[in-house]
């Protein structure tokens, strides 16, 4: 206990895969979802500052979150009778451990594997014109996320429900802007190492 607050294990979070509280977290939103549903809605949100789990990794998440009283579902027979489709819902644990999770847990430091940063950390081996490349397409990268992360953000902002979804898209807006700018600063600096590298070959001449 700290200051008064008990600690996570106290509070017995269980030790999921943060995958599985982002599931169970969209699960909250909505009455039932499916598979198909939550890949959607990750390919909305999560990918813009998370990431976007694959149908596979769903499935088996959702699996878990039924395992452990979190999720329930139920198969629900298209019109024609042909065709079977499974819904899945969050239970009052569900809702509770989200809670649980959301409140409670330690506050994880974010992970950044910056596979553009680490390719011009290594810059002494790149080809410059290469890495001038490698870096334009990181800026149009950027650019295309932020204009999708706005994009959704207003779509977001239409529904009351989503409030605080949207305010987190709006949050990976300004993030994207500022990907951008980092990316735009780099550039710069290339062409001041280019610019000193000319000025000692000139010199030792």
């Amino acid at each position: 206990m700290i200051d008064g607050v008990p600690s996570a294990e106290a509070r017995a979070i269980p030790d999921l895969p943060t995958t599985a509280w982002a599931v169970l977290g969209m699960l909250s939103h909505a009455e039932e979802l499916s598979g198909y549903d939550l890949k959607k809605w990750a390919d909305w949100g999560l990918q813009f500052f998370y990431w976007s789990p694959s149908f596979s990794q769903i499935y088996a998440e959702l699996k878990r979150l039924e395992k452990h009283g979190y999720a329930v579902s139920r198969t629900v027979v298209s019109e024609d009778g042909m065709r079977g489709k499974r819904m899945y819902a969050i239970t009052e644990a569900g809702r509770e451990a989200a809670s649980e999770w959301v409140n409670h847990s330690p506050v994880e430091a974010p992970v950044l594997k910056h596979s553009v940063m680490l390719r011009a950390w290594l810059g002494h081996l790149a080809e410059p014109d290469r890495m001038r490349e490698i870096l334009h397409q990181h800026i149009e990268y950027t650019e295309t996320m932020r204009r999708r992360a706005q994009a959704d953000a207003e779509g977001a902002d239409v529904n009351p429900d989503w409030a605080y979804p949207s305010a987190v898209l709006r949050w990976c807006v300004k993030h994207y802007e500022a990907e951008k700018e980092f990316a735009e600063d780099l550039l710069s600096d290339l062409d001041k190492l280019a610019r000193q590298r000319s000025r000692r070959k000139t010199t030792k001449k």
